[in-house]
């Protein structure tokens, strides 16, 4: 008898642990949209509110000449090109998957991607995400982004 009440302890708390699980996996999807939904817009102000005060960000590529870059950005310098950005420009950053590990106050998120430009593709790539559950707020508090422009799923708006 004794067995099986440590069975129901377990499975209740196992089933309560997954549950949170999920609920902060839909709360940090929902900071990650949000700062996308902020990039699409052009709003500086919305992006701003998914952000850690001490955000890092960096991006990687590979140079004409095929050597590996990597550029730091300033976040005074992410929000300054986003509220410049053109109302002429259609960004659509359309991420493919996220994978989404959470271990106490710490997150990551890895989104495949693709990016266009006007309707037309632009580059592909991955971003990572760090973020930080700031006392029951997530923000962001590093990303790093990987662009190129071939291999990828879509090429030239085929599939």
């Amino acid at each position: 008898m004794s067995r099986i009440i440590t069975i129901l302890i377990a499975v209740v708390f196992s089933v309560g642990i997954s549950a949170q699980n999920q609920s902060e996996e839909k709360t940090i999807k929902k900071v990650i949209s949000t700062f996308f939904d902020a990039l699409h817009q052009g709003d500086s102000t919305l992006m701003k509110s998914t952000l850690h005060q001490d955000l890092k960000i960096q991006t990687t590529f590979t140079n004409k000449e095929g050597n590996k870059q990597l550029r730091t950005q300033t976040k005074a310098q992410l929000l300054k090109g986003v509220a410049s950005k053109k109302v002429s420009d259609k960004y659509l950053e359309k991420l493919l998957s996220y994978t989404i590990k959470i271990d106490g106050n710490l997150a990551s998120v890895w989104t495949p991607y693709e990016f266009y430009l006007n309707g037309n593709f632009s580059h592909c790539g991955a971003n990572s995400f760090q973020l930080f559950n700031n006392n029951g707020q997530w923000e962001i508090i590093y990303l790093v982004d990987m662009r190129r422009r071939s291999n990828c799923k879509v090429i030239n708006n085929k599939k």
